[in-house]
């Protein structure tokens, strides 16, 4: 899937895009399994409750049948191996004109997989562009590292703890990674990445997909439930969740989905402890530093952007 080219700037950089997968068929099967997913829930995913937003793959089959995608797979493939599993997915959705954001962050500071070789597949399904909030990256330049974060529970944020980094780091020559509708991008664990509002007409709809080597584990006691979507499970560290093979938001499929979905929010409570402490008395108290040049990124104004 991915050229020598490509692999080599994926290691290098942290990050590779775009990349097609869907195609226009397959895009409108993604579009509409949203569709009753929100329907079903009486509100759209991103206004819902946390839990929904993560691994739904576990009770609905389209989601299933996206983190198996072939073309998908092939690139990830191409960067950690043939043993894959899924990790978790989670839907990053932006309304139209909403000032919902990600602050600057690293995937790997409260997922605790080891050794860090988990890459996030972010699919498209519609125009992830610069004026819709789409993703901005450091690159790594053959250096990356894991900076000191915050769950700060910023206001708006996109991701779960509202986590930021507070570390200085160099912030020159970032990467706009926009991303059409039907196409996907890879990034690294440690890649360095945040997303500005979205200031366009359309609702900004993107899926990441953590994907994981089959040898990595967890570094909490928790032994996560995550789908085998190619390979064997070499590892032997996570226990295995079926496809959702009675149907749409069946009764036995959610079940698992609450088992799984408690499994890693467990993980992820273990993990922003383990943060903590790992860099307690490492400097002064964690600042934030949740700012976006408005000459590149926003119209208008975006005050409070980071809830502060």
């Amino acid at each position: 899937m991915l050229s020598q080219q490509q692999i080599d700037a994926y290691h290098r950089d942290g990050f590779s895009f775009p990349h097609q997968a869907l195609s226009d068929a397959e895009l409108a099967e993604c579009r509409e399994g949203l569709a009753r997913f929100e329907a079903w829930l009486g509100a759209p995913v991103n206004h819902g409750d946390w839990r929904w937003r993560s691994q739904a793959y576990a009770f609905l089959p389209w989601l299933d049948g996206l983190i198996r995608h072939p073309r998908i797979l092939d690139a990830v493939e191409d960067v950690i191996g043939p043993d894959i599993l899924t990790f978790t997915t989670t839907f990053f959705i932006k309304d139209a004109h909403s000032p919902t954001f990600a602050a600057w962050h690293q995937d790997a500071t409260y997922f605790g997989i080891e050794p860090y070789e988990h890459v996030t597949a972010w699919v498209a399904l519609s125009d992830a562009t610069e004026e819709a909030g789409c993703m901005e990256v450091v690159p790594s330049r053959g250096n990356p590292r894991q900076l000191r974060h915050a769950a700060l529970g910023l206001q708006h944020s996109i991701n779960g703890g509202g986590q930021e980094i507070v570390d200085e780091f160099d912030q020159s020559d970032t990467v706009m990674m926009a991303v059409p509708a039907g196409s996907f991008s890879l990034h690294h664990t440690l890649c360095t990445h945040r997303s500005a509002p979205n200031r366009a007409d359309h609702r900004r709809v993107g899926i990441g997909i953590s994907y994981i080597p089959a040898h990595c584990r967890i570094t909490s006691d928790v032994r996560m439930l995550t789908p085998l979507v190619r390979g064997q499970n070499t590892g032997g560290h996570f226990d295995i969740l079926p496809p959702p093979s009675e149907g749409e938001f069946h009764p036995a499929a959610i079940a698992r989905h609450e088992d799984a979905y408690r499994r890693y929010r467990d993980n992820y409570a273990f993990q922003i402890s383990a943060h903590d402490r790992a860099f307690a008395g490492s400097g002064a108290a964690p600042t934030p530093r949740s700012t976006l040049d408005p000459s590149r990124h926003l119209v208008g104004q975006v005050a409070n952007y980071g809830g502060f």
